[in-house]
């Protein structure tokens, strides 16, 4: 992460965390998750995330690996094994269970990496946009029931740092021509439906 960037973090961070203490706690519902069940959530969810996005990153690869667009891909698919890494490592640390799903999520998530490479490169990053705009979105609602319980743990940190990477996939792949791609509406909006179910799933089972 850049020095501007860590700069802005802080301060996003600074200003979050000031707003979640004046309002305080988060009141619970019945029938609301405990903080503990929503941290194992979280976990559960985040991680099966990170493990698609890189089998999405595979299957791109495996198609566009020789492409104008593979380092690109490649430097966005680098930066999801990290952040893979990171929760393979907080589930054990948290004993939190993986989702059952991982299997599947394994190869759907290779077969609309290829598959959306197939289309073309701008097919595969009108993809990457569709996935990390559900993924901004999904960090972002993560990041805001954290604070409203004024938490201030490394896993807010973590969750922050890696929205802002996903973000910058975003960014780099409507740079590289992802709105260019044929049926570039209907193809995003399928994926997202798709990756907002993902996450429902994965967040339960």
């Amino acid at each position: 992460m850049s020095k501007a960037k860590k700069i802005k973090t802080a301060k996003a961070k600074k200003a979050t965390r000031k707003n979640a203490k004046s309002r305080g706690r988060r009141t619970r519902l019945p029938g609301d998750p405990g903080r503990r069940e929503m941290l194992d959530r979280m976990i559960r969810v985040d991680h099966a995330g990170e493990y698609g996005a890189v089998r999405i990153y595979q299957g791109q690869l495996s198609v566009l690996g020789g492409s104008e667009a593979a380092p690109v891909i490649e430097h966005m698919a680098e930066q999801e094994r990290r952040h893979l890494d990171t929760f393979n490592k907080l589930i054990p640390q948290h004993r939190v269970r993986p989702t059952a799903l991982l299997p599947l999520w394994h190869m759907a998530g290779f077969a609309l990496g290829a598959g959306t490479a197939l289309l073309g490169e701008k097919a595969a990053m009108a993809c990457t946009v569709a996935v990390e705009e559900v993924i901004d979105e999904h960090y972002a609602g993560q990041i805001e029931i954290l604070d409203a319980d004024g938490d201030d743990s490394d896993l807010r940190a973590t969750i922050e740092e890696f929205r802002l990477e996903e973000v910058e996939h975003k960014d780099a792949a409507l740079k590289h021509g992802a709105e260019d791609a044929p049926g570039y509406e209907v193809l995003s909006g399928l994926i997202k439906t798709g990756s907002r179910l993902a996450i429902w799933l994965s967040t339960r089972i």
